[in-house]
């Protein structure tokens, strides 16, 4: 590891328990190679992912046209940072050499005043940045970001590291509240964990400054998509502009009181405000945090840990409305609550966010997986 690299905990921990070694050894030696092969298009009988493709394409290394979805590249991201946990448990020289190549094809497709993103790199060039909630471009960059997080502090390796410093340092110079700046925030949350991640890793505060940005520019103009949808005149998913509770655009991060919306959206919001809230001993972004964290899991949750029981528009619904022949409760919510306890904790040692974090682990995440 290079001198100064912040040391994951990861090292420090052996897990012997026959349940959880379990769990860890199935992802190394099934998930993580069997995901390495369906985003390479290598498994027969099930729909092409083309997500490395993309890459390529977008790098110049291959002829061809984008395909899926427009968050497609955050696929690729998740199975980098999932890689960089998996070396750190048990190294693997193979595996590391076949993500650093992943890495120099993600590197060869950024391009040259830093942006990243193949859908708009491919397929619509002159629509970057255009539709902000709906087209991803800022979750695929946050993803894409806790990628290369994990694997500098797991591999001492900084070349995705700089990578998305460069898109971080373009996604500064675009958007903000000073002059020739667009005020623009996430139609999907997650750039603001992202950043928080560099943040980490570098100790830039420039990082943590921008996620504190997006944060608390949400909500203060809750038009602010049915305005970016008129001026744009185009849309890729026609989303509703005026569900402005969907993605937590309704008011400002101080003043929600209830968990509302999409669930994942909210607590990757959730989770970064906590961070945030540590970060600068913010008494009243962590009111803010407490008064959601209260309502989310006193009225909004299944005795599960299960989070946003619609599916209709995978959200929270309204108190006490827990239905159990149509739950939805996706997986990837218990994750972001998993997540959001653990910067609760870091705020105050209280065990109520380590219950949740418990009831969430063995019922809504690792049900998400197959034995």
């Amino acid at each position: 590891m290079k001198e100064g690299l912040k040391s994951s905990l990861l090292n420090k921990v052996k897990v012997t328990d026959k349940f959880w070694r379990g769990y860890q050894e199935l992802v190394m030696d099934t998930v993580i190679p069997y995901q390495e092969k369906i985003l390479n298009d290598e498994i027969p009988g099930v729909e092409k992912s083309h997500a490395l493709a993309n890459f390529r394409i977008a790098a110049g290394l291959e002829e061809g046209e984008f395909y899926g979805m427009v968050f497609q590249d955050s696929d690729v991201a998740k199975w980098l940072e999932g890689v960089a946990y998996a070396l750190e448990v048990r190294p693997d020289a193979e595996l590391e050499e076949r993500a650093d190549k992943v890495i120099e094809i993600i590197e060869k497709a950024q391009q040259d005043d830093g942006y990243l993103n193949t859908f708009f790199t491919i397929k619509e060039p002159e629509h970057r940045w255009q539709n902000l909630q709906e087209c991803h471009e800022l979750y695929c960059a946050g993803h894409m970001m806790e990628a290369a997080a994990a694997y500098y502090e797991v591999t001492g390796k900084d070349r995705l590291l700089h990578v998305m410093e460069r898109m971080a340092e373009h996604i500064g110079k675009r958007f903000g509240t000073e002059e020739g700046k667009e005020p623009g925030i996430p139609g999907h949350q997650e750039i603001e964990l992202g950043l928080l991640r560099l943040y980490e890793v570098t100790g830039k505060e420039n990082y943590k400054d921008l996620s504190r940005y997006f944060i608390e520019q949400r909500g203060k103009d809750p038009d602010y998509f049915v305005k970016e949808r008129k001026k744009r005149g185009w849309v890729h998913f026609d989303m509703d502009v005026h569900n402005r509770e969907y993605n937590q655009a309704h008011a400002t991060v101080y003043e929600q009181k209830e968990a509302v919306g999409h669930s994942v959206r909210a607590v990757y919001m959730y989770t970064a405000m906590a961070e945030l809230a540590s970060l600068y001993k913010d008494e009243k972004l962590y009111q803010a945090c407490c008064d959601l964290w209260e309502n989310m899991t006193q009225k909004r949750m299944y005795i599960t840990g299960g989070i946003g029981s619609t599916v209709d528009g995978e959200a929270f619904t309204i108190d006490y409305d827990l239905p159990n022949d149509t739950v939805y409760a996706e997986t990837c919510a218990s994750i972001g609550l998993v997540f959001f306890a653990r910067k609760m904790l870091d705020n105050e040692m209280d065990g109520r966010y380590a219950d949740v974090m418990e009831r969430a682990l063995y019922n809504g995440i690792i049900s998400g997986m197959q034995l």
